[in-house]
C-alpha cells in the first residue's frame, strides 16, 4: 500500500494558474525524494495531451509513460487549493493529487478518490482542513466493496483481462465507457467482489482493476452481443493505452512552450536558439534616363552575361554541397537569363532615354506579374524565382554600392520578408541557425534549399513578424512552423533538450536505417524515394531506401535544346536499375507542362497551363517523344525490376489510350509485358477510382498535386499556403476511398506527395492501407523509424479518427 505523509501534502496553497498548480504539485514529489525535476515538465506535457481532470474539483496530473525513468520511488502529492484554480473552461480544482507511478500501488488511492467524488461534503472537508491527517486517512484507507452484480442477471459475459502498464486508469477507462455508451444494452464490469456501471468512468475507476487484472464484462439488452464484442475488441487493442516502446524511444514529443508564439508554415525543421535579426537589403538606386542607348544596351548584355557566369559558379556550390537535384534551379535561372524575348524587351525599353536598370526592371516586373495572375499552383513561385532574377542582375547595373545585406558573424534567426532560392544557398548554416518569413510557401525553392542545408525555417508567417526587434534568443520551432520570439529562461531550457533529443532521434534513426518498416505487430510498409536523376538512386539505397517509388524522368528533357535520344534515356535508367540491383524502381512517364516549360516543344500559350495539356495528355499529343520514351523504358526493363506509371490520368479514354500505345510499342519490340500504375492527383481519379482499378497494377497518389486540385489553392501561395494542407480531412478521405477501390479489385496503393514524408502523414496514410510510401531520401530514416514505432493496430485507429475530423488542424491536433 502507497504512504502519504504530511511533508507531502501542501495545505492553504495559493497558484495563479494550472501550469503553476502543476509545478507546485510536482516540486513536493521531487522533495520527498520521489522523482527527478524533469518529471515535472513531464507531468505538464502530460497535460497538453489528456486532460486529468476527474470532477468534483479534484484533478490527478502525472506524467508521460515514456518518461517513468526518472520516477525514483513510487508517491503522490496533495496541493490543497482552497480557493480553487481554472483547470480548464468550466473547470475549477481545489485538491490537486500529483502522482508518480512505476506500478499500480497508487490505484487504491484513485479508487479512494472516485469514492470521494460521490461525496461532495467530502470533498469540502478535504479543501477546508488544516489537519493533513485527515487527507491521509481519507486517501489511504481501503475502500469498502459495493454489492457486485452476478452473471446470471444477464444475456452475454465474456471475462477479459486489462494489459497495459497502468490497469483500468482514467484514459482508458475513458475510452471503455465511451464504446460501452454507444450501446443500447446495460453493461457492468465485475471486479473481484465489486461491480460498476460499464458506461460510466467513475464507476470504473472505483474498482481499482490494475494492469493485469481479470475483468468480467456483462451486458443484457437488443444490441448485447455487439457491445460485447466491441469491448472485447478494445480492451485487447488495450483501450487506446500509451505503450512503452520495446525499442530505443523514436519519438520526439511536440515542442510545448508556455511563451507566445507567431504561427506560420513548416518549411524545413529542426529547432534553432539565436537572437532574431532582420534580413534588410541594401537599397538598390539607379537613374531612369540615360543619354546614350548603344552604351546602355552594352551595359544590359554585360550585366546578363556576368551575371550568367555567377549562376554557373552558384549552381556548381550548391551541387558540391546539396546534390544536383537542390541545385537545379540556379540551371532554370540561367534559362530565364537566356530567354531571347526577355532581352528584347528590355533591349527596346531603352529608346529613346531610359536606362539599363530601369528597362531591365520594367520587363522583369512585366513578366513576374504576369506569372502571379495565373491561377496555377506553382507558378506563384515561378514568379519570385524571376524576380530574384532580374534583382541579381540589377545589382550589377547599379554597381558595387547595391551590396548583398550584412549579416553578423555569430549565429541568428533570420526576419525576412521573403528570401529568394539565391538568399538562401548563400547561408552559411554555421552563422543562419534559422530563419522565418512574412510570406513564401512550404513547397517553394527556397524551402526546398533551407532542408537540404538542414537550416529550420518557417515560412508565410504574416507581416507582424517584420515588426520584431534584433536581439534576446529566440526559437523557431521548424517542425511546428513556430516562431517564439520572447521565450522565457525555461522554454529556452525546453527548447534545448528539445533540440538535444531531436539530434538523438536522428542517430538512432541513421543507426537503424536499414532495418524494414516492420509495425511493431508485424505489417510491413514499403518506404522507397522519389528521385530525379541517376546518382540519387544508389542515394536512396544508401539511406535505407527499399527501391524507388518516383522516377521524375523530366531531367532528361530539361535545359537542354532538343528532346533526349532513346538510347541516352536508356543509358539513364540502366544505369538506376543497376544502383537499385534488382528492388523496384517505378518509372514516371514525361510530366511536362504547367510550371515546367520546355522551348523546343514549341507548346502554345495557355491562359492556365495546370489544366491543359500537361502529363500524359502532353505524351499523346507527342506521341513521338512517347513511343521514344516508352522503348527506352521497356529494353531498360529486361535489365531490373522496372514499373511504369502514367501521370495526371484524368479520364478513362487518357488511361486507355497511354496503354494502347504502350502495347503497341511493347509488340514493335517483342518485349515482356511491364506492371502498369498510374498517379491519382485529380478528384476525377478518386471519384473513378474504382473503374480505373480494373485497368492498372497499382495506384501511386500525389498528394502534392491533389491537395491544390481538390481544395483549390496554391500550396506556394503566401496567403492560402498554410490552409492548403495534405493532412485535411477532404484529402485523407480521397486517399481512403482509393484505397478501398483499389483493395476490392486486389490492387495496392503508394503516395509519393509530400505528406508520405510527414511522419504524421505517414502514421495516418499507413492506417489507411496504403503499402508504399515513397518519399524524398533524407527523409526515408525517420519515416521507417516511426513506422517501426507503433502497432499497426494503433495507425488504423489514429487513421480512422483522422477521417472523422473536421479540419486539418483537428486531424493535427489527434
Amino acid at each position: 500500500m502507497i504512504r502519504l505523509s504530511p511533508a507531502e501534502i501542501r495545505l492553504k496553497a495559493s497558484v495563479p494558474n494550472k501550469t503553476a498548480a502543476i509545478r507546485q504539485a510536482g516540486q513536493l514529489l521531487v522533495d520527498s525524494g520521489h522523482i527527478q525535476v524533469g518529471y515535472v515538465d513531464s507531468m505538464l506535457a502530460r497535460e497538453e495531451a489528456a486532460n486529468t481532470y476527474l470532477g468534483n474539483g479534484i484533478a490527478i496530473p502525472h506524467g508521460l509513460p515514456k518518461d517513468r525513468d526518472m520516477i525514483l520511488a513510487t508517491g503522490i502529492s496533495v496541493t490543497q487549493i482552497p480557493d480553487g484554480v481554472t483547470w480548464n473552461k468550466g473547470e475549477t480544482v481545489y485538491l490537486v493529487v500529483g502522482i508518480a507511478a512505476k506500478s499500480d500501488e497508487h490505484l487504491q488511492i484513485l479508487t479512494n478518490l472516485t469514492q470521494v467524488l460521490d461525496d461532495e461534503a467530502a470533498v469540502q472537508k478535504l479543501v477546508q482542513t488544516d489537519d493533513p491527517q485527515v487527507i491521509i486517512r481519507r486517501l489511504t484507507q481501503a475502500a469498502g466493496s459495493g454489492e457486485a452484480a452476478t452473471a446470471e442477471d444477464f444475456d452475454q459475459v465474456v471475462n477479459l483481462v486489462v494489459e497495459g502498464g497502468t490497469g483500468l486508469h482514467a484514459r482508458p477507462a475513458t475510452v471503455f465507457a465511451e464504446i460501452a455508451k454507444g450501446f443500447e444494452a446495460e453493461i457492468q464490469v465485475r471486479y473481484g467482489d465489486q461491480a460498476g456501471n460499464g458506461k460510466s468512468l467513475m464507476s470504473l475507476l472505483k474498482l481499482g482493476v490494475p494492469s493485469g487484472g481479470e475483468i468480467q464484462v456483462m451486458a443484457k439488452g437488443a444490441d448485447a452481443e455487439a457491445a460485447l464484442q466491441a469491448l472485447q475488441t478494445a480492451v485487447e487493442e488495450g483501450l487506446e493505452e500509451e505503450e512503452e516502446a520495446e525499442t530505443p524511444q523514436l519519438e520526439v514529443p511536440e515542442l510545448v512552450l508556455d511563451s507566445p508564439a507567431i504561427a506560420g508554415v513548416a518549411a524545413s525543421p529542426g529547432i534553432a536558439i539565436a537572437p532574431l535579426h532582420p534580413y534588410t537589403r541594401s537599397q538598390i538606386t539607379y537613374a531612369d534616363t540615360a543619354a546614350d542607348s548603344a552604351a546602355e544596351a552594352s551595359r544590359l548584355n554585360q550585366a546578363i552575361a556576368t551575371a550568367q557566369a555567377d549562376l554557373k559558379d552558384l549552381y556548381q556550390t550548391v551541387k558540391a554541397r546539396s546534390g544536383k537535384g537542390k541545385a537545379a534551379i540556379f540551371q532554370a535561372h540561367q534559362e530565364f537569363l537566356a530567354d531571347p524575348e526577355l532581352i528584347q524587351d528590355a533591349t527596346a525599353r531603352l529608346q529613346p532615354n531610359h536606362s539599363a536598370p530601369w528597362a531591365w526592371q520594367q520587363a522583369i516586373a512585366e513578366r513576374a506579374a504576369s506569372l502571379e495572375q495565373l491561377a496555377d499552383p506553382v507558378l506563384s513561385g515561378r514568379a519570385a524565382d524571376v524576380r530574384d532574377v532580374g534583382q541579381r542582375v540589377l545589382r550589377l547595373l547599379a554597381g558595387a554600392e547595391a551590396a548583398a545585406a550584412k549579416l553578423p558573424d555569430h549565429p541568428v534567426i533570420l526576419i525576412a520578408d521573403d528570401l529568394t532560392p539565391s538568399d538562401t544557398a548563400g547561408f552559411d548554416p554555421e552563422r543562419i541557425a534559422g530563419f522565418c518569413t512574412a510570406k513564401g510557401g512550404g513547397t517553394s525553392h527556397t524551402a526546398i534549399i533551407a532542408r537540404s542545408l538542414n537550416i529550420p525555417a518557417v515560412v508565410g508567417a504574416g507581416e507582424s513578424v517584420l515588426d520584431l526587434a534584433a536581439g534576446g534568443n529566440a526559437v523557431l520551432d521548424g517542425d511546428g512552423g513556430r516562431l517564439f520570439p520572447q521565450p522565457s529562461p525555461s522554454d529556452v531550457e525546453t527548447a534545448q533538450q528539445a533540440r538535444g533529443q531531436r539530434q538523438a532521434q536522428q542517430d538512432v534513426e541513421q543507426q537503424t536505417r536499414f532495418q524494414p518498416a516492420l509495425s511493431r505487430d508485424g505489417q510491413r510498409i514499403e518506404v522507397v524515394a522519389n528521385i530525379g536523376n541517376p546518382a540519387e538512386a544508389a542515394q536512396a539505397i544508401h539511406a535505407g531506401g527499399e527501391g524507388v517509388g518516383l522516377l521524375r524522368t523530366e531531367f532528361l528533357f530539361l535545359n537542354r535544346d532538343r528532346p533526349p535520344s532513346e538510347a541516352e534515356q536508356y543509358d539513364a535508367l540502366v544505369q538506376m536499375t543497376r544502383a537499385l540491383n534488382g528492388l523496384p524502381l517505378i518509372v514516371r512517364t514525361l510530366d511536362i507542362g504547367g510550371d515546367k516549360a520546355v522551348p523546343y516543344l514549341e507548346m502554345a500559350a495557355e491562359e492556365n497551363p495546370f489544366l491543359g495539356i500537361r502529363g500524359v495528355r502532353l505524351c499523346l499529343e507527342r506521341t513521338d517523344l512517347f513511343e521514344t520514351q516508352l522503348r527506352a523504358i521497356l529494353r531498360a526493363a529486361q535489365t531490373g525490376y522496372i514499373r511504369l506509371m502514367f501521370p495526371m490520368i484524368a479520364t478513362l479514354e487518357d488511361l486507355r489510350a497511354a496503354k494502347t500505345v504502350l502495347e503497341s510499342v511493347r509488340a514493335s519490340l517483342d518485349a515482356p509485358p511491364i506492371e502498369v500504375g498510374m498517379m491519382v492527383e485529380v478528384p476525377s481519379a478518386v471519384l473513378m477510382a474504382a473503374e480505373f482499378a480494373q485497368e492498372v497494377d497499382f495506384f501511386s497518389v500525389g498528394t502534392n498535386d491533389l491537395t491544390q486540385y481538390l481544395l483549390a489553392m496554391d500550396r506556394g501561395h503566401p496567403t492560402l499556403a498554410k490552409q492548403a494542407d495534405a493532412l485535411h480531412p477532404a484529402i485523407l478521405r480521397a486517399v481512403y476511398q482509393t484505397v478501398q477501390a483499389a483493395t476490392a479489385a486486389g490492387k495496392w496503393v503508394g503516395v509519393c506527395g509530400g505528406l508520405a514524408g510527414e511522419p504524421q502523414g505517414a502514421v495516418i496514410l499507413a492506417g489507411l492501407g496504403v503499402k508504399e510510401l515513397s518519399v524524398s531520401i533524407p527523409s526515408i530514416p525517420t519515416i521507417k523509424a516511426k513506422i517501426r514505432g507503433l502497432k499497426y493496430k494503433q495507425m488504423q485507429r489514429l487513421a480512422q479518427k483522422a477521417l472523422k475530423c473536421r479540419t486539418a488542424e483537428e486531424v493535427r491536433a489527434l
